[in-house]
């Protein structure tokens, strides 16, 4: 059994020198102590991988919220100066948010027992209105950003920032009725304590909670960011309460992930890889500077020491030390450099660029796309690997920007639809009947669908295929694989591609997507008319024969089944049975010998033939019913039952057996 090292330290090397025993029952206890632990290397402190680990079990507030004003800065400067780390923002965003996430109005026309065509009305109407709002600047307090501008501008700030609180007042426009509701984002450092106190059980970082509940009840804005020096004034804090007092109408938006329970701050995406991003970036400058420095060529000159003491001067000596002095060893390419007497210079074989770089820097980018959730290839926007592994990674990061996209819908869009579409019906410019008065009724005006832009497609033709499989196996919808590829509505398309095969018809174009056209009838032909009559005639005639012929059927001479078994005894010859129906076919094959067939108690001929021998029924009445029960073996038995139609009409065939010549 291996024994396990002791590790003295220096306590105990010092109780051992003056009373070794002493020093020998502390280290039993601690192992002692060890032992009772559990049994997770994690949690122990012997271990020198685990010693500088901090076992320290804090709250939200004392492991996230007193970090986070550092945090925020070490991001921001990672999104301006690493590469990587704009990648890893610019990237989340642009595929999370693109070009905006548009509003289609989608209420519960059953619910509310309106018609289709209400339904319809409604929400071209109220579309055509949102879009408006949406698209104009004046949904921006500052009418800076249109909608969809300030949707980029706050996922931004929550991915770069950890958070942000959006502020929803009424305002009103000049040449414009009524007030109207305006949006104003604010930066995450203003929401802190007034006259940055320090937080208390009800109080952090700005967020004003109930005590009860925990529910954030109001917001703590300051009047300038804590970073701005270049504006004066002394810094005030304005109380924004969460809800209004009496109606509960929504007067800030705290959006923000909450990755702990009772976090009342968010945290950056970054805050986890900042660390190895930034040293990710010093090396990356510092192999691109060796790499620039080997490619730059310069000349040195040496000085002889004597010649430097009889050409120069005290003065011109000096003024020579002063210059060399100052160089900061920057070089430039193809420049002649003098050094002082006894200077030399030694440059090591650079080795740039380092044919290792790429993989290694490839290697930490993995390990921090993996911390954000996004996949290598996507981040840094190479896709070399095979079409499996890009489709792969594409779709990983798909998912997580649809993520974002829902977090986006969830805690800002929506919210903000909801807020727009009270306004309107408050001041009459929308009718929805029961909205204000029940909950449930304003929930069932007030749904939408949030349509995004496509993921793109990698390879378009199977995608295609795939979308039409979908819709022709009805687990999807024209609309929805609309949505899906553009985030256009398939109206939208749909009327769109009405007007314009309109106008190719009118132009006299081919529409695309269109039937093939109607072949022109072919011209009358008399003699062609009279043949194609008489053929028809005289197939009416043939039909009229066959049925009347139908109607009393010849009977089969001499060919009769009698009701009965037929038995054959066992043999080494094979004998085939073949009873033949319009509706049942039987084809039975026994080993027999030569012997005779009984049909119930009458005995009949049975004719043996090789290789193919056929057993022959005669004088048997039909239509009948048999029963055979053919024995082929001592340990075999086989029986079959044949049914023929009983209908003289219906019989299009007799029974077919071979019959016998004589």
């Amino acid at each position: 059994m291996k024994r396990e090292p002791v590790t003295l330290n220096v306590l105990d090397r010092a109780i051992g020198w003056f009373d070794p025993v002493a020093a020998a029952r502390r280290v039993v206890a601690r192992k002692a102590l060890a032992a009772a632990g559990g049994g997770y290397n994690a949690a122990r402190r012997d271990r020198a991988s685990m010693a500088t680990a901090s076992t320290f079990g804090g709250s939200p507030e004392s492991d996230v919220i007193t970090d986070l004003p550092a945090l925020r800065a070490a991001s921001r400067e990672a999104e301006r100066n690493h590469p990587v780390g704009t990648a890893a923002i610019g990237t989340t965003v642009s595929h999370s948010v693109g070009s905006g996430l548009s509003c289609n109005p989608a209420i519960n026309a059953t619910f509310l027992r309106l018609t289709e065509q209400q339904q319809k009305a409604w929400q071209q109407d109220v579309a055509m209105r949102f879009g408006h709002w949406a698209s104009s600047k004046d949904c921006d307090l500052g009418r800076r950003q249109t909608f969809y501008e300030i949707q980029d501008l706050v996922l931004r700030t929550v991915c770069c920032s950890g958070d942000t609180l959006v502020v929803t007042p009424m305002v009103e426009r000049r040449g414009q009725v009524g007030r109207h509701l305006a949006l104003q984002t604010i930066e995450a450092d203003r929401i802190s304590n007034p006259n940055n106190t320090g937080n208390t059980a009800t109080l952090t970082e700005g967020v004003e909670c109930a005590p009860d509940t925990g529910e954030a009840v109001a917001f703590h804005v300051c009047s300038r960011h804590p970073g701005d020096f270049t504006t004066g004034g002394v810094r005030t804090w304005e109380r924004i309460a969460a809800r209004g007092e009496s109606s509960g109408r929504l007067n800030a938006l705290h959006v923000y992930r909450m990755l702990r329970p009772d976090l009342r701050r968010g945290v950056p995406i970054l805050g986890p890889v900042l660390e190895p991003l930034r040293q990710l970036s010093r090396f990356a400058q510092a192999e691109l500077d060796a790499a620039v420095n080997s490619s730059l060529f310069a000349l040195f000159a040496e000085m002889d020491s004597k010649a430097f003491d009889e050409t120069f001067t005290e003065e011109s000596k000096g003024q020579l030390v002063e210059r060399a002095a100052k160089w900061s060893g920057e070089i430039e390419s193809g420049q002649v450099m003098n050094l002082l007497p006894g200077e030399k210079v030694t440059s090591p074989t650079p080795g740039r660029p380092n044919p290792a770089f790429d993989p290694f820097f490839r290697s930490c980018v993995q390990q921090i796309g993996m911390a954000i959730g996004m996949p290598s290839e996507v981040l840094l926007m190479s896709y070399t690997s095979s079409y499996s592994a890009a489709r792969a990674a594409l779709l990983m990061a798909w998912r997580m920007f649809m993520g974002w996209r829902e977090f986006l819908r969830v805690n800002f869009c929506q919210p903000v639809y909801d807020l727009w579409l009270s306004e309107e019906v408050a001041a009459g410019r929308i009718a929805a009947p029961g909205f204000f008065a029940d909950h449930v009724v304003r929930a069932a005006w007030s749904g939408a669908h949030w349509v995004g832009d496509g993921p793109g497609s990698i390879d378009p033709e199977k995608e295609v295929n795939a979308a039409k499989e979908r819709v022709a196996l009805g687990i999807s919808t024209l609309q929805a694989e609309s949505q899906a590829f553009d985030g256009v509505d398939w109206e939208v398309k749909h009327a769109q591609t009405v007007r314009e095969a309109t106008a190719r018809r009118d132009a006299e174009l081919s529409v695309p997507g269109a039937a093939p056209p109607t072949p022109e009838p072919a011209k009358p032909d008399p003699a062609a008319d009279k043949r194609a009559q008489e053929q028809h005639q005289a197939a009416l005639e043939l039909a009229a024969q066959q049925v009347e012929s139908l109607k009393n059927p010849p009977a089969p001479p001499n060919v009769t089944v009698h009701m009965g078994a037929v038995t054959v005894q066992p043999a080494q010859h094979a004998v085939h049975l073949d009873v033949k129906t319009p509706d049942v076919k039987v084809d039975n094959h026994v080993d027999v010998k030569p012997a005779e067939v009984s049909v119930g108690e009458t005995k009949v001929d049975a004719h043996i033939h090789n290789p193919a021998p056929t057993v022959v029924v005669e004088n048997a009445p039909a239509p009948a019913v048999v029963d055979m029960r053919i024995v082929s073996m001592p340990a075999r038995e086989t029986t079959s039952r044949i049914e023929r139609d009983t209908v003289t009409e219906r019989i299009t065939r007799s029974v077919q057996v071979e019959k016998d010549q004589e």
